[in-house]
Parts: C-alpha cells; structure tokens; sequence
C-alpha cells in the first residue's frame, strides 16, 4: 500500500492559485461537446475526473484537442455523432451522471461503466426519470446501479418529467444538460426536497453561457424552453474549484494564516464559496474580493464549535468535520446524508478515521456530531479511494502530529498537486 507521511505543521501562511473547478470543468466539456461552434476552454481541471470525461467525449466522436494553455472542443451542434459506444466513466459522478441523460437521448447503443464504487452509487431515480421520457435503459446488474445499457428509442418529449431531488442533485442537473437535445419545452418536476442547491445554480449557470435560459418555479419545477439549441460562447474562463479552496481556507483558520486562495470570491457562481462564512461563524478571521478570499486563525486562537445544517455545501462540509477537531466543544453537521452516496459512505469513513486521532464521534442517518479530543493522537488515516478523505484529513497535522495518509494518489481525482501545494504553505 502508499502511503505519505505528514509531519506536524507548526503553522500555515501563503497565497495559493486554485486549480478549475470539477463541477464547472465536466459541465462546460459536456455543453461545448453538444453545442454548435467551437469553444476554447481557459483554466480546465487537469485530473482524473475531467479527463474521464474528455476520453468519452472522443469516443462519441467529438473534437477535444489542448491548444496552449487552452483546451478546444468542436461541438456537434446536438447529438453525439457515434451511436454506439463502450465508456469506462471511473468514479467520475460527474461525467456518468449527465452522460447517461444525454446518451439516453441520442438515439443510439452505449454500454456505461466504472469502478466498483461507482457500481454502488444509485442511479435508479435518473432511469426512472429518463425511462418517463421513453428512454430505454436497462441494469446489467442490481436494479437501480450502474452499469447500464441505453439503447435507441422513441422519445417522448414535451409536457412534464418528474426526478426525486433529496438523494442527488446530480440527477436534475443531468436532465436540465440532457433535454435541450429533445427541442421540445419540457418541466422538471422535482419530488421532495432539493439537496445541494448550489450545484444546480452551477447547471442553469453554466446552461445559459451556452444560450439556454432555463426558467424555473422556485426549486419545485425547471421548464427547457422549446427550440432551444446549446451555442458555443466562443471562450469561456473556468473559476477555481471552491471545494478545493476549503482546506487552505481551514488551514488558515486553524494554523495561524494568513492563507488567501485565488480563483474564487465574491464573482464566483459556486455555492462552496459560503464555506467561509461557517470558518466565521467559527470565529475564523475572513476577507474576501471579486477573486480571493483570505482566511486566519481566530484572534483568541481557538475556533467556536457550532450545530450547523450543511445542505447546501455538503462536499465543503467535510473539512469542517476536521476542523472541528480543533473547536472548543461539539460541533454537528446536519443534513449531510448525501454524503452516504458518495464516493464512500462519508459518514461512516469520517467517523472512523476521526476516532483514530482520538476524537468522541456519533454517528446518524444525515448528521454527524465531533468532540474534538484535549490532545491529537497520531494516526494512520484510511481514505477509501476518495479524494476528499485524504485532502482533509491532511489538516490534522496542524494539532501537532504526524499524520499518514494511505493511497495519497486518489487526490488525481481533483487535485493531483494538492499536496505538493500544501507543503508550499506550510511552516
């Protein structure tokens, strides 16, 4: 097994440039690929995931091509022109989830897998979805996982679909991606609550850079218009991932700081930017611009614990898990059940490794509540083949002790310098 052993970190002070943002990278690949004109991408993430997603795109006989620093996709002005495919998506949620909603609409064959914990996150209420629409898909293996195969099939578009919103919001952004292929006005109806907002706001964000205005009747119901025909922007800038941002900003907050990120602030169109407002709710000392925030360590030096709901920034949520090691009490995270579908159980994976750096953990269905121990033990930390594992717990040298982090390689996923980077802050 790898393994990378973190010494203590005395203290943390820098400024750091943001690699592209995962969630805008697979979004804009996905939108040029379907839309008329050529794009130049600026700022692209260069990671595992993203480039899960330009290997498919080829595959489906689209152009990606790096030019410079910039990365060109040549649209196909609507459907992908190769019908049928074999894609291997990884653990890439991102690009299997709104491949699967397009490919359903392309009319052709294509067989969609990963790895095997991708085989263990749910599917089945985009399936139910897309089968609404006449999609043909079927399991080839447990009802309601990947893999899948999409076949051709009559397409009903127009009227109403309706998609679960309180399992992933990925679902919706899939469909919201996928419909304009049909051309008809179509509403999405979405059933119970919607989680991670945010990243929805990025989908509509990102849809209407490309020429579609998606109307909608507040969170409930999204309406395509019809007609509607993805255009090429010509250029697009992606900003810095704010997922990414929330270990440097807990960085500063816990070991001194100052720590500025450069990449996102207040311009930014992501919903993990609200992070800094818990570091200041935790009394962490924040400023932030158009383009940076900028984060230091509270003046009375310890961080407040706090009982927060975390719907909203669910991935950003898990540094707050570690820094609540550093809190002067327990501090609970609610309404983070997503996290039981992602790419763990980060529930379960949170509470285990946090008790082996010697903090009281308890555990429910969607919270999760940390005691931060009066000494950090050292530990050897277990990251389950999930990048932000690792990115977190790589703060809990900053309690003054060595820390090891096994299979460090599964930061590619997002981060492939992460901590490279790290080191370059630390003191």
């Amino acid at each position: 097994m790898e393994f990378l052993d973190l010494a203590a970190i005395r203290s943390v002070a820098g400024t750091i440039k943001l690699p592209g943002s995962k969630s805008i990278s697979n979004r804009v690949l996905l939108l040029a690929a379907l839309a008329s004109g050529e794009t130049r991408l600026h700022d692209l993430l260069d990671s595992d995931d993203t480039r899960v997603m330009q290997d498919a795109l080829r595959t489906l006989g689209i152009a990606v091509k790096p030019d410079g620093a910039a990365t060109v996709v040549t649209g196909a002005g609507g459907a992908f022109p190769v019908k049928t495919a074999e894609l291997f998506l990884g653990n890439a949620g991102t690009a299997f989830r709104p491949l699967t909603a397009a490919l359903a609409l392309c009319g052709g064959e294509y067989r969609l897998s990963g790895v095997a914990r991708m085989h263990e996150r749910p599917i089945g209420d985009l399936v139910d979805a897309l089968r609404g629409l006449g999609a043909a898909i079927d399991y080839l293996g447990e009802a309601g996982y990947p893999p899948l195969h999409i076949k051709p099939a009559a397409i009903n578009a127009g009227g109403q679909v309706s998609v679960r919103g309180d399992v992933s919001s990925q679902f919706l952004s899939a469909l919201l991606m996928a419909l304009p292929l049909t051309g008809r006005q179509t509403t999405i109806a979405v059933e119970g609550e919607l989680i991670s907002k945010p990243y929805v706001e990025i989908t509509l964000n990102t849809m209407r850079r490309f020429g579609i205005e998606v109307t909608r009747d507040g969170w409930a119901a999204f309406t395509i218009p019809a007609g509607a025909h993805y255009r090429s922007p010509g250029e697009l800038w992606v900003e810095g991932d704010a997922s990414s941002a929330s270990y440097f900003l807990a960085a500063g907050a816990i070991g001194g700081g100052p720590v500025r990120v450069e990449g996102v602030g207040r311009a930014s169109i992501q919903g993990d930017v609200r992070f800094a407002e818990t570091l200041e709710q935790m009394g962490a000392r924040i400023s932030m611009g158009e383009n940076w925030i900028e984060a230091s360590a509270p003046s009375g030096g310890k961080l407040r614990a706090i009982d927060a709901d975390f719907n909203h920034i669910p991935d950003a949520a898990m540094t707050i898990a570690v820094a609540a090691l550093f809190a002067d009490g327990p501090c609970t995270l609610r309404n983070i059940g997503s996290w039981r579908v992602k790419e763990t159980d980060r529930i379960a994976a949170m509470a285990t490794e946090l008790r082996k750096l010697g903090a009281a953990v308890e555990e429910g269905k969607d919270w999760l509540r940390v005691t931060p121990p009066a000494v950090l033990r050292p530990a050897t930390i277990d990251t389950y083949d999930d990048h932000r594992m690792a990115m977190c717990f790589s703060l809990a040298a900053l309690g003054g002790v060595t820390v090891r982090i096994n299979e460090p390689q599964c930061v590619n996923k997002t981060f492939p310098e992460y901590f490279e980077v790290l080191s370059q802050i630390s003191r």
